[in-house]
């Protein structure tokens, strides 16, 4: 019976365990005003959301005496490089700036000492009306997802508290990777949008498990319930938590725009875990228990 179910530390502090995932939504929405005051958005983002100049240069070159060149000189300049997956050796150097295609052109020739061609080089110039629109579009692309994946979560339990914890957790897992994002300094491209609209989905498959199990299920007490979801939904999200981590190191070297994806997924799976765990469980344990009685 479960009103005859032993006393453990988690029925001793649930509740308590809440303060943590408060306090931590709390900063971030503290932050992250903080952020749109100083920034005049939530997040930087890079040229293929404000619009630039990229220049890819394939020959040998140090990194950091170009930078040293080019800093002061290009607006919003950023020098990152590519190197091969399995040598490790340096096969391009990426410059990214808000400067016109032309003025980049000509100071890095300057620099170097010689013309950049087709055969040693490419450009890509990107119109700022353009990446307006696109960020637009990716930004309502997020909240129709999120307000559709709310409804489907109201439908599948029809019930208020429940369904309102899955929706908190999720939007709770894309606020603190969004912080996080912000407070390593990552530039968000359009790669970095279409990272979050997945994490809506990576963010409710665990919650959705996890208030299955408790509340559909009449076998066993409910810290039972939790424990076999608790299995379950862990197993599900290390793998691919690790899945991602492997992969991140793996494209790091040579591929920007999967490098983005994989770093905001694997901060996401982490937070997913700690909202479904903490803030998730303890929010069902507190509507169950107060069912009940």
């Amino acid at each position: 019976m479960e009103n005859q179910e032993k006393t453990n530390w988690h029925d001793k502090s649930y509740k308590l365990l809440l303060l943590l995932p408060l306090a931590i939504i709390l900063f971030s929405i503290i932050y992250l005003f903080m952020f749109y005051n100083t920034n005049g958005d939530i997040f930087k983002k890079d040229i293929t959301l404000t619009g630039g100049t990229s220049i890819t240069i394939y020959d040998k070159i140090s990194l950091s005496e170009l930078t040293s060149s080019l800093e002061g000189k290009l607006i919003d300049l950023n020098v990152r490089e590519t190197s091969d997956l399995f040598t490790g050796e340096q096969t391009s150097l990426i410059i990214e700036t808000t400067s016109s295609d032309t003025e980049a052109k000509q100071l890095i020739e300057e620099i170097l000492g010689y013309e950049l061609t087709e055969e040693n080089s490419s450009f890509t110039f990107t119109g700022a009306s353009l990446s307006k629109s696109v960020y637009k579009q990716l930004l309502l692309a997020i909240l129709v997802a999120f307000v559709f994946m709310a409804i489907v979560v109201f439908l599948i339990f029809k019930d208020l508290v429940p369904s309102g914890a899955v929706v908190l957790s999720a939007f709770a897992n894309i606020l603190m990777t969004l912080v996080v994002v912000d407070l390593v300094g990552i530039k968000m491209s359009t790669a970095g949008i279409i990272a979050f609209l997945m994490l809506i989905g990576y963010s409710v498959d665990t919650d959705i498990l996890l208030t299955s199990r408790v509340l559909k299920r009449s076998d066993g007490t409910v810290n039972e319930r939790l424990a076999g979801a608790l299995k379950t939904g862990l197993t599900m999200t290390l793998t691919s938590f690790f899945a991602m981590l492997v992969a991140l190191f793996v494209v790091k070297s040579f591929s920007v725009v999967l490098t983005q994806i994989f770093t905001i997924l694997v901060i996401g799976l982490f937070f997913d875990m700690f909202n479904t765990w903490i803030t998730n469980a303890a929010l069902l344990k507190w509507y169950v228990l107060r069912k009940r009685k």
